[in-house]
């Protein structure tokens, strides 16, 4: 249930307005579950986004990536 209601938001959400991460040490993505959970894994994030709003997954991590940059004012 809980992952229906993220996965609804994530269709939901603008891409303009959303950051992506792992939840690292936790909760590993599949293909990796029952592994230890790192950073690296946000390609799979990123992928599901892109899965669930129908859109190819470098635009997901292009647009995601200059969303932090804004964000964090690394500009």
């Amino acid at each position: 249930k809980k992952a229906e209601v993220t996965q609804d938001a994530a269709r939901r959400l603008p891409l303009d307005r959303m950051l992506i991460e792992t939840d690292a040490p936790f909760l590993t993505p599949v293909p990796h579950r029952g592994k230890r959970n790192e950073p690296a894994y946000v390609a799979f994030v990123a992928q599901r986004i892109a899965e669930l709003k129908g859109l190819d997954v470098a635009e997901v991590a292009t647009q995601t990536t200059e969303n932090a940059k804004r964000l964090f004012r690394l500009e």
